[in-house]
C-alpha cells in the first residue's frame, strides 16, 4: 500500500549513536513522529512508559505475539523488543512521517512488509571508538559490553540490506547526512504528488 506519510526504519549497533541522532532530529522536525516499541527489559536511567519504550512483562510480550500484534519482534541482547503493526500504520495512513529506532532484524522484517520503508543503517567510525562510547556511557558491565561489542560484528555485517549508510564520526554531520535523507524523501516524484497535487493538476501533470 502506498501510504501517504514516510516510515524511517533506523538501525545501528548499540553505542553507534541511533538513539541522540534520531532525537536531534525530532527537535529539528516536528513533522517526524517516533514510533515507540514495545519491550521485556526495565527501564534504564531516565526512561519513561510509553516515551522511549512500552515495558512490558514476558506474559504481556507473548500475548501479543499470540494476537499477531507485532509487524516485528526480535530477541537482543538477552531481551525482546517489538513495534505494532497497527500503531505505525495508523500514522503513516494519516500522512506523517514516522521514524523507528530498531535492530537490524526488525528493519529487514519491516522492510519486507512495507515495501516503501526507508531503511538507514548508522555505523560506527571504528571498534576503537565504539567500545569507548559504550564505557563512557556507563551502564552496562564489561561483559557486557564484550557481549554488545560481538553483536555489533554480526550487525555491521548486515549494512548492504539498507538503503542509506552514515557513518556517525562527527555528530552534526551525521545528523545533517540523517536531514538529507529525510528531506529526499519528501522530494520524491510520488510524495509531491501527494503533497503538491495542485501544482500537478494546474500545470496539467496527469
Amino acid at each position: 500500500m502506498d501510504y501517504p506519510g514516510n516510515l524511517f526504519v533506523v538501525a545501528a549497533p548499540s553505542g553507534a549513536g541511533k538513539s541522540s541522532l534520531v532525537r536531534a532530529l525530532l527537535e529539528l522536525d516536528a513533522h517526524v513522529q517516533p514510533s515507540v516499541s514495545h519491550t521485556t527489559r526495565a527501564p534504564r536511567g531516565q526512561e519513561k512508559h510509553g516515551r522511549e519504550y512500552y515495558f512490558v512483562s514476558e506474559t504481556e510480550f507473548d500475548a501479543m505475539i499470540r494476537a499477531q500484534a507485532f509487524v516485528e519482534w526480535a530477541h537482543v541482547h538477552q531481551y525482546r523488543y517489538g513495534t505494532s503493526k497497527k500503531a505505525i500504520e495508523e500514522r503513516i495512513a494519516q500522512g506523517a512521517d514516522v521514524i523507528l529506532e530498531i535492530d537490524y532484524q526488525g528493519a529487514l522484517q519491516i522492510s519486507r512488509i512495507f515495501s516503501n520503508a526507508v531503511s538507514i543503517f548508522i555505523l560506527p567510525p571504528s571498534w576503537d571508538e565504539l567500545r569507548s562510547r559504550l564505557e563512557r556511557r556507563g551502564e552496562d558491565s564489561a561483559e557486557v559490553i564484550d557481549l554488545r561489542l560481538r553483536n555489533a560484528a554480526a550487525e555491521v555485517a548486515q549494512v548492504d540490506q539498507f538503503d542509506f549508510v552514515i557513518i556517525n564520526e562527527l555528530f552534526d554531520r551525521a545528523l545533517f547526512d540523517l536531514k538529507a535523507i529525510v528531506h529526499a524523501q519528501r522530494l520524491k516524484y510520488a510524495a509531491q504528488r501527494r503533497t503538491r497535487a495542485q501544482t500537478f493538476i494546474a500545470l496539467n501533470i496527469s
